[in-house]
């Protein structure tokens, strides 16, 4: 008789884990909405200090990215995200104590805002590096789209709630909360059980020689090097295209700041959506062809802002359309990148791999920004977003002309201790079966 596998929904580990990062999602949600506005009545931060906040939360992934990978592979997974929770924590926590004292100041939120954004980084390295842990190989699809489904989630609910929040006990009270949900966060992740071994390191490895060890692999192996490139191209021509989209809407189509705010919030149930139902597709059609389509379906989605301009009686629906599409693609697409990544990447590898992939998207998006930034002011807001678009419809090609068109499931790697790096590098032939 044949035994049944437990599924996810009995794998009490992969529960708490999954709990955990939806609480701290929420909470990462929560101090998104409450750091700037904090700032902004509280201090009567000028726009050139929201712009430095803002950086200083953002900059980490660029700064440290690749270190943190490092580190991420050369320890247990599991201590890490449990200090960066009581880390992130600790440092919410003196927003308000300081607020209360009147000691509260803009150069202190730029630090707090810094050292957050540092800690999160760590985080998310080591979830998503930590996950294969938890689960079993064939289950990593289905751990993803539940986790992405709960980041969704947050990116709906969570603006909402900090806004609430703020509106009835001001900004440092629903920092304070946020602090809360960090310590939950600890506690479930205290709960999750694994046989995570303490990684092995030769005696005389490098940081710097692990990195460039960590960006080889992305760079040669073929199916990485696409998703990466794809990821990049995605980051740079999203945020020209992100640049002037708050101003396209409300000065050139006449939105209020609510039906923004609606637009942004259809966006994440569009990614919802999206990871619902990117494991049923990759079952039917394989996990590079899914890729694919997450990634032209993006492209192709985005051509409806354009068409809003050319045809301005149906603006509504189709902006309303090109957010929930655009969103939906992209989890599609995200979903099964990342569990393609941890299937055929060694685990002694998986941290430097998933910070180097997050290091090349995160390099571009204050590029694009910037560039997006000054093609407004020089060709015009349509224009810069019809570039916008052009660029987000490369990011198929990137995909389409890989392995990933032949890549039905993903071989795990045989990666030992004592076997060369080299040997990772290269896809195997059963891999793209």
């Amino acid at each position: 008789m044949r035994m049944r596998r437990a599924g996810l929904w009995e794998n009490r580990s992969f529960l708490h884990l999954w709990a955990s990062e939806s609480v701290s999602q929420v909470g990462s949600q929560i101090t998104l909405v409450a750091l700037p506005l904090l700032a902004a009545l509280s201090l009567d931060a000028t726009p050139a200090q929201m712009g430095i906040l803002t950086a200083a939360g953002t900059a980490p992934p660029l700064l440290v990215g690749l270190f943190a990978g490092v580190w991420v592979d050369r320890l247990r997974r599991r201590p890490i995200m449990i200090a960066t929770d009581f880390g992130r924590a600790g440092i919410l926590f003196t927003i308000p104590i300081l607020w209360w004292l009147g000691m509260l100041r803009i150069e202190l939120l730029y630090l707090i805002s810094f050292i957050v954004g540092v800690q999160s980084l760590f985080f998310d390295v080591a979830w998503v590096t930590f996950l294969p842990s938890v689960v079993r190989r064939d289950q990593l699809i289905d751990g993803n789209s539940k986790l992405e489904a709960s980041a969704s989630g947050a990116q709906v609910a969570g603006p909402g709630l900090a806004g609430l929040l703020v509106g009835i006990a001001g900004a440092p009270i629903a920092i304070l909360i946020d602090a809360l949900t960090y310590l939950a966060s600890a506690g479930l992740i205290l709960r999750v059980k694994t046989n995570e071994q303490r990684p092995i390191r030769s005696a005389d490895a490098h940081i710097l020689s692990e990195i460039r060890e960590g960006l080889s692999v992305v760079v040669r192996n073929p199916l990485l090097r696409a998703i990466a490139a794809s990821g990049a191209t995605v980051s740079l021509f999203g945020y020209i295209f992100l640049a002037v989209y708050v101003l396209f809407m409300t000065n050139d189509l006449g939105f209020s700041a609510t039906s923004v705010g609606l637009v942004f919030s259809l966006g994440g149930v569009g990614a919802v959506v999206g990871s619902i139902l990117a494991e049923p597709l990759k079952r039917r059609i394989g996990i590079g062809p899914a890729i694919i389509v997450g990634r032209v379906g993006f492209g192709v989605g985005g051509l409806l802002v354009p068409m809003a301009v050319l045809a301005p009686s149906f603006e509504v629906p189709l902006i309303l359309g090109a957010e929930v599409l655009q969103w939906l693609m992209y989890l599609i697409a995200i979903v099964n990148e990342v569990s393609l990544r941890q299937s055929i990447t060694p685990d002694r590898l998986l941290g430097r791999v998933n910070a180097t992939m997050r290091f090349l998207k995160a390099g571009m998006i204050p590029v694009g920004a910037l560039i997006g930034g000054a093609l407004g002011g020089i060709i015009g807001l349509r224009e810069t977003l019809f570039v916008g678009v052009a660029g987000m419809l490369v990011t198929g090609l990137w995909v389409y002309l890989s392995p990933l068109r032949t890549t039905r499931d993903a071989a795990p790697p045989t990666d030992d201790d004592d076997q060369s790096t080299e040997s990772v590098l290269e896809i195997p032939s059963t891999m793209l079966t």
